[in-house]
C-alpha cells in the first residue's frame, strides 16, 4: 500500500528534518518564499492543495444528485471516484506527515452553482494540481517522495484530461504539461481559502495580487484578451509584460494597465495556459511577478461530453 510504504519512508526524514520550516511565511504572509524549502515543507504544500480538492468534490456531490449528471448518472459515479482519491491522497499525506504536525483542512468557499459551473472549476483545481506536483517535483531530495508525488501527480493529471474532454475542452496543452512554482499556484488556491486553523504550521508561501481575464475560454493566438488587476497594481511604473506559461516554453507580449493585449502568434498550444503580469519579458520569476496566474482555456476543439 501506497500510505504503508510512505509513512515507513519517511522515518528517515523526520530523523534529519523534524521540523517544517521555522523561518517560512504564513500561507497569508506577504513575505517572500523560504530560501531553504523541505521535503516535509512540500508534503504539507501538498496536503494544502488536497484539502482543497477533497473539500470541493465533497461539498459538490453532496449538493447535487446523480441525475443532474451526464451519461444517465455515469459522470456521478466518476466524480465520486475522484472524490475517493483526492480523499486518499490527504490520508496518506497526513499518515507520512504525522497526525499532529499535517496541516488541517481550511474554510472554503467556491464560486460555482451549478453542475457546469462544478465541472469547470473542476477542470481548473486538477489542472492546478497536475501544475503544482510537477512545479514542486525539484525540491524534494528523498527519491521515494519523488516517486510517490510522481504517483499522483499522474492521477491529478488523468483526473484533468477526462474533465477537460468532458467540458469540450483539449485534454492537453501539447507534449509537455505547464510546471508552476509554489506562489504561483497558492496564489489561485487562496482565491478559495477564507480562513486556515491558527494551528496550522507555515508554508513558505506568498500569494501574489489576483488576475483575470476578460475572456478566459476558447482563445487562441493572435486574439485580444483585457487583464484585470487590482486597483493597487495599476500605479506600476514600467514597462509592464503578460507572460502566457504553457509546457516548457513562456511567450511575451507588452502589457499595458486598463488595456488589452494580443495573444503571441507562438502560442501554438491548446488546452489550459496561464498567464502573468512580470516586469521582464526574459524569465518569469516571485521577484519579477506582478500578478496571476489567470488561468485559460485556448482553442476547445471536442463536442462537450467526449
Amino acid at each position: 500500500m501506497l500510505a504503508l510504504n510512505l509513512l515507513a519512508l519517511v522515518t528517515a526524514v523526520a530523523a534529519t528534518d523534524s521540523t517544517s520550516s521555522s523561518a517560512a511565511a504564513s500561507p497569508s504572509s506577504s513575505a517572500a518564499a523560504s530560501p531553504s524549502v523541505t521535503d516535509v515543507d512540500i508534503l504539507q504544500y501538498a496536503l494544502t492543495l488536497e484539502h482543497l480538492e477533497a473539500a470541493f468534490y465533497k461539498e459538490a456531490l453532496g449538493k447535487f444528485k446523480s441525475s443532474d449528471f451526464a451519461s444517465g448518472g455515469e459522470q456521478y459515479t466518476l466524480f465520486q471516484q475522484i472524490a475517493g482519491h483526492e480523499q486518499t491522497h490527504v490520508e496518506t499525506l497526513t499518515s507520512v506527515i504525522g497526525a499532529d504536525k499535517a496541516t488541517k483542512a481550511c474554510n472554503y468557499s467556491f464560486p460555482y452553482t451549478d453542475v457546469a459551473g462544478f465541472r469547470s472549476l473542476a477542470q481548473v483545481l486538477e489542472g492546478v494540481g497536475t501544475s503544482a506536483y510537477l512545479g514542486a517535483a525539484h525540491y524534494l531530495t528523498n527519491p521515494a517522495f519523488v516517486t510517490a508525488a510522481g504517483s499522483i501527480l499522474t492521477v491529478e493529471a488523468r483526473h484533468s484530461a477526462w474533465l477537460a474532454t468532458t467540458n469540450g475542452e483539449d485534454p492537453w496543452p501539447g507534449a509537455f504539461d505547464t510546471p508552476l512554482g509554489l506562489n504561483q499556484v497558492y496564489s489561485l488556491a487562496a482565491a478559495f481559502i477564507t480562513s486556515c486553523p491558527s494551528t496550522n504550521p507555515a508554508l513558505p508561501v506568498k500569494a501574489f495580487p489576483a488576475l483575470s481575464a476578460s475572456t478566459a475560454s476558447n482563445l487562441k493566438a493572435g486574439q485580444s484578451v483585457t487583464f484585470n488587476l487590482p486597483s493597487t497594481v495599476n500605479s506600476t511604473s514600467g514597462q509592464l509584460y503578460a507572460a502566457f506559461l504553457t509546457g516548457g516554453t513562456i511567450e511575451y507580449a507588452p502589457y499595458t494597465v486598463n488595456q488589452s493585449v494580443t495573444i503571441p502568434t507562438s502560442v501554438n498550444s491548446t488546452g489550459t495556459i496561464y498567464a502573468v503580469i512580470t516586469s521582464s519579458n526574459s524569465s518569469v520569476t516571485d521577484d519579477n511577478t506582478v500578478a496571476g496566474p489567470a488561468v485559460l482555456q485556448f482553442n476547445g476543439a471536442f463536442p462537450r461530453g467526449v
